[in-house]
């Protein structure tokens, strides 16, 4: 099965309700994932999720929620990063220019052989080594 891969941002739109449209277009998004149960996370996106809902949305969710939540994706297929992985990232920034942190999304979904990263953060349609970028609000 292929999966695609939800970057932070997606999770964060669709459970902070003052995103307006991209609340409602994050939403759509994870619930085709569900419906087609191909979707795919890391821990980091886990880990950036928490700190985010928690702390820096205007109508912060609870931890008790956001734990919640947290063990509902962990039915998706989620990448653990190792080192290899890092060093994978390290390769990735530099020949692409992008932050360590998003090469580490792309590293993670390489690895699981996701042929789709879902994200604004990064530039759409671009392939990066067999990972096709996609934005979903625009």
């Amino acid at each position: 099965m292929v999966v695609e891969f939800v970057d932070t941002n997606i999770l964060i739109y669709a459970y902070d309700s003052t995103s307006g449209v991209r609340h409602q277009q994050a939403n759509s998004l994870l619930d085709a994932l569900w419906n087609k149960r191909n979707g795919a996370i890391s821990t980091q996106v886990l880990q950036e999720f928490y700190v985010n809902v928690t702390r820096k949305i205007p109508q912060p969710l609870s931890p008790q929620q956001a734990s919640q939540i947290i063990s509902d994706y962990s039915v998706w297929k989620v990448a653990r990063p190792d080192v290899s992985s890092i060093l994978n990232a390290i390769r990735s920034a530099q020949l692409y220019q992008v932050s360590f942190w998003d090469a580490m999304i792309l590293a993670a979904a390489r690895e699981m052989g996701a042929r789709v990263v879902w994200s604004e953060d990064l530039n759409s349609g671009q392939d990066y080594d067999g990972v096709k970028v996609h934005n979903p609000f625009s």
